[in-house]
């Protein structure tokens, strides 16, 4: 007979796979949408090279999985650790799927540390949360897509001089080729930074359950996180696919090679830096960055409108449903 503590474990631990694949199908969508968009490849062998550099990605790196499980909270002083974690991945999951399901580009990040600061208040009070480390990653989450918005602009802008006499087909041609090597580079760093997320949730969980005492995140943890974002990824993500790719500007192959090449980049300096941060926002600025290169009516305001309305509530709205369904939880501890 299993003890209740290894059962629960093992829910948090299936919770986080399910975390993790959502997310494939979710954020990923987005590092695939403009080679898609602009017909660099078909989709199907879009996705399969997605899955594959997602999965190289996530086995690479583990800074920012232990930024996750370190700096909101101590897992060693919370007495309900794991119905903690319980609680903010059930409210992030919940999130997720609505947001898939209207087809909003919402963070999977803002998600997932929204919910494990709202669960964590809830058991333990506002003292628990680090809120000096809460607040880096804040800081982080704020001032990427600014980056991302302002790589996209400048990079492209140097494009369009780079290229002012070229002949449009050719340059067409020459750009969906290169699109190829983008969307891998941003596949890959999608895997560095987004699949941290869950090995440090479970790690965050695995303390806190006294399984392990440090932040080091196992290599069990490491392949399951990375197989089950290379799974969901395999499984597209149609609805966010269309929203990011044409909803947002009309993409051309320069354009779409400028927007990965940017948000590609944006994303592995924060990896490097051992900062999570949301590859749907970094992705989103980028191609509105772009399209203000080219003019700013260009960019279609009101569904970039739409998503920034979707970020800005992402964090209360889940810190508040991972409060109430620990709160829940905590009626029959």
């Amino acid at each position: 007979m299993l003890e209740p503590a290894t059962l629960l474990i093992a829910f948090v631990v299936l919770l986080a796979l399910s975390f993790d694949f959502i997310n494939g199908f979710h954020d990923t969508a987005n590092s695939i949408a403009t080679s898609i968009s602009t017909k660099a490849m078909p989709p199907r062998v879009a996705i399969v090279l997605s899955a594959a550099m997602n999965l190289v990605g996530a086995m690479t790196f583990t800074g920012v999985a232990k930024t996750i499980g370190g700096k909101i909270a101590d897992p060693l002083k919370l007495d309900n650790g794991l119905y903690v974690v319980a609680a903010a991945l059930t409210a992030a999951i919940a999130w997720n799927l609505i947001t898939w399901y209207y087809g909003i580009p919402s963070s999977s990040s803002h998600a997932l540390i929204g919910s494990l600061t709202g669960a964590v208040i809830t058991s333990a009070g506002l003292g628990a949360v680090n809120f000096k480390g809460f607040l880096t990653i804040i800081e982080a989450l704020i001032l990427s897509p600014v980056v991302a918005f302002t790589a996209g602009f400048i990079f492209m802008t140097l494009i369009n001089i780079a290229f002012m006499n070229a002949h449009p087909s050719r340059l067409n041609r020459g750009f969906r080729f290169l699109q190829i090597f983008t969307a891998a580079w941003q596949s890959f760093s999608h895997g560095t930074n987004d699949a941290q997320k869950s090995m440090g949730i479970i790690t965050f969980a695995l303390v806190a359950g006294g399984f392990q005492h440090s932040l080091e995140v196992p290599f069990w943890v490491k392949a399951l996180c990375a197989f089950a974002m290379a799974l969901g990824t395999s499984m597209g993500g149609w609805k966010i696919i269309k929203t990011v790719g044409s909803r947002i500007i009309k993409l051309e192959p320069a354009s779409g090679f400028s927007s990965d090449f940017s948000s590609a980049l944006v994303i592995i300096m924060a990896t490097l830096l051992k900062l999570p941060v949301s590859t749907t926002h970094v992705i989103s600025s980028s191609i509105m960055g772009v399209g203000s290169a080219k003019r700013v009516s260009a960019v279609r305001w009101d569904t970039a409108e739409k998503m920034v309305v979707a970020w800005m509530v992402t964090l209360p709205v889940t810190a508040i449903f991972a409060g109430i369904t620990f709160f829940i939880t905590s009626l029959f501890l």
